[in-house]
């Protein structure tokens, strides 16, 4: 199987809102309309890149990524990491590890100092967040408005 990762484009949408609906699956579904006016604003938005990797040519994962600027630490940026997510057929083939790759990739282009996620709490992603290199050392805290 052929992994290539690339940044997402308008015509990845419906992809990425299916990704999304197997990431959040009781989440009510995006009317168009508002799905297209937030593409176009993530589009739009200065230091922000979805990720979508393909296998075989079909979309098979995203990750969606933005540099933060930051006045500590010499001025080096933040890269953070959110809404990462495989479809389940193409689970334990490399392409989360393709895709974590190429977030680590943007961050080392854009002169970040890290790259940060928050994971659920599942073991099974920890050790996938630790066999890609990344640490737990820090605990997070959310906190859900609205």
């Amino acid at each position: 199987m052929k992994i290539t990762v690339r940044a997402a484009e308008e015509a990845d949408l419906p992809a990425l809102l299916a990704l999304y609906g197997e990431l959040n699956p009781d989440d009510a579904p995006l009317p168009g309309a508002s799905a297209d006016a937030l593409w176009a604003a993530i589009a739009g938005q200065q230091g922000r890149t979805v990720l979508v990797a393909e296998a075989d040519g079909t979309a098979a994962g995203t990750a969606d990524c933005i540099v933060l600027p930051n006045l500590t630490r010499g001025g080096r940026a933040i890269l953070f990491v959110e809404n990462v997510v495989v479809a389940g057929r193409f689970q334990r083939q490399g392409v989360g590890r393709r895709l974590m790759d190429a977030a680590v990739l943007l961050g080392e282009s854009a002169d970040c100092y890290k790259v940060q996620l928050l994971a659920a709490d599942d073991e099974y992603v920890h050790d996938f967040y630790r066999a890609c290199g990344f640490q737990a050392l820090a605990q997070g805290f959310r906190r859900y408005v609205g």
